[in-house]
């Protein structure tokens, strides 16, 4: 059986977070994943790192096959009408008004965690670290299915890996039936797109949801019943592969997104 690594990049600088990256990978491409990797580190608009740490994982277990979320772009102009149209999404879903209040507050304090959120309907956050929050990890994206999203992405405008990797990490995320939602604000100064993710309406983004040149963001996923330990360690350790690109579609207005939601 042909083995496959997980790599991993995280660049700091004084002990804060700059950029990250990984995928998983055959032996074959970790030379030159490891120099993308490197030279995106040291060249993103947040600065200079003065530390890379860069890990290469051989898996013990063969990667979980998925398809990915359907994608599509929804037609939000200003600030105003993204975080409206955020929070008509998720409350549709389930998640209450002030869940979805206590991400956007969280995400705009100026504090960018390593991980991601966990946040109950209610508003409640339930990580064991609410510094760290938790780091999803151990996912990738097929050769095939790469090939075919970037084919699919290419006439929309949006084949870039800001996209890409974002799309590889919701689609894992979602495939846990305790997540319920997602919100996610980059952390890249010059990236204003963000989104939202559920099985039930796919990877929305949605540009303009914060102001450009705002240097921090972050994910706060929204979580409902189950076992936490075991959600925790299927988003840390449980490697998963997307082999299969679901449909994406061009720019949407929210009453067609709403329309679909079941």
């Amino acid at each position: 059986m042909r083995r496959s690594f997980s790599i991993r990049m995280r660049a700091s600088r004084e002990g804060f977070h700059i950029s990250g990256a990984e995928g998983i990978y055959s032996e074959k491409d970790i030379i030159n994943i490891v120099k993308e990797y490197t030279e995106r580190a040291i060249s993103h608009a947040k600065g200079k790192p003065d530390e890379i740490l860069l890990t290469i994982e051989t898996l013990k277990e063969s990667p979980k096959k998925i398809s990915s979320l359907p994608l599509c772009t929804l037609n939000t102009r200003n600030l105003k009408s993204a975080k409206k149209s955020a929070a008509k999404i998720l409350q549709a879903v389930g998640i209450s008004k002030r869940a979805v209040e206590e991400a956007f507050k969280a995400l705009s304090i100026g504090i960018t965690m390593r991980g991601a959120m966990l946040i109950d309907i209610e508003g409640v956050r339930l990580e064991p670290d609410l510094l760290r929050g938790v780091r999803v990890t151990r996912m990738g994206i097929s050769e095939k299915a790469s090939t075919v999203i970037s084919r699919i992405l290419r006439p929309l405008n949006i084949n870039n890996d800001t996209v890409k990797e974002a799309l590889v990490l919701a689609s894992k995320v979602h495939h846990y039936p305790m997540v319920l939602g997602e919100l996610c604000i980059s952390d890249d100064p010059n990236y204003t797109t963000g989104y939202v993710a559920s099985s039930a309406y796919g990877y929305i983004r949605l540009p303009h949801i914060k102001k450009r040149g705002i240097p921090y963001g972050g994910r706060a996923f929204f979580i409902k019943g189950g076992e936490l330990k075991e959600l925790i360690e299927y988003l840390q350790r449980t490697p998963v592969i997307i082999n299969r690109i679901r449909p994406c579609r061009a720019v949407m207005n929210i009453k067609d997104i709403l329309k679909d939601i079941k």
